[in-house]
């Protein structure tokens, strides 16, 4: 976008820019519909961790195209955002003065990397735990039972808990953005610290499974990122 372009002209850029994101979604879909099964597989391991024997069951016979279809829909979603981040940017950047602009692109730079590092977290650390809590509590039930989880659910709670960290990870970049633009004040912030660290807390013990182990692996990182941010927000 550039300052002395018309109205009409604004329309047809962003129009272009939203055409080349659709076609990068549809391209990154279709490797994702490809490599389905690939990705499946690489999201089971945390459960082939901790339960070497372990089997998926597929409800009926659609589940296998509905698992292919959504695992291509999650895969193009987050390997377009980046390429919309920046075409939002290349859009908005040319209205902004010098010192927003070198104000605003560390953030649409770090935001990716930030739900990566918070994904990876969650896969590497947070869900063998979880699943090893949820393994060992069906197996010891008091009566015979065959432990056989459902594809769709495990998909979706491993799907789900990545998302959460993703987002959760994004927190200091939330907290110093507002600071930056005068919305949050950093006394503010460490006036309410002990009700935020309580809220984390709070937090953490509604997205994991009742056992402290998996409670303190999530309250800890979200801790840290908060106090991260203050570090990083401006004086009052």
């Amino acid at each position: 976008m550039k300052k002395n372009m018309t109205l009409m002209q604004h329309f047809s850029e962003m129009r272009r820019r939203i055409l080349w994101c659709v076609l990068s979604f549809v391209i990154a879909f279709g490797v994702g519909l490809y490599f389905a099964p690939q990705i499946q597989n690489f999201l089971t391991q945390p459960l082939l961790m901790v339960w070497p024997s372990a089997a998926l069951l597929y409800n009926g016979l659609s589940d296998g195209l509905m698992i292919d279809l959504s695992l291509g829909v999650t895969f193009g979603l987050m390997v377009v955002l980046p390429f919309i981040l920046w075409h939002i940017w290349a859009f908005v950047a040319p209205g902004l003065k010098n010192k927003e602009r070198n104000f605003i692109w560390p953030f649409l730079v770090l935001s990716p990397i930030m739900f990566v590092c918070g994904a990876a977290f969650a896969f590497y650390v947070l869900l063998p735990v979880v699943f090893k809590f949820f393994v060992e509590l069906n197996l010891s039930s008091p009566v015979p039972a065959v432990v056989v989880p459902s594809v769709r659910d495990y998909l979706t709670m491993s799907i789900g808990l990545l998302k959460i960290f993703g987002l959760a990870f994004q927190l200091p970049l939330v907290m110093v953005l507002m600071n930056r633009i005068g919305v949050l004040k950093r006394s503010y912030v460490v006036k309410i610290r002990r009700y935020i660290i309580v809220l984390i807390a709070i937090v953490a013990a509604v997205l994991t499974p009742p056992d402290i182990v998996s409670q303190i692996i999530l309250a800890i990182p979200m801790w840290l990122l908060f106090e991260i941010s203050i570090l990083f927000m401006r004086q009052d």
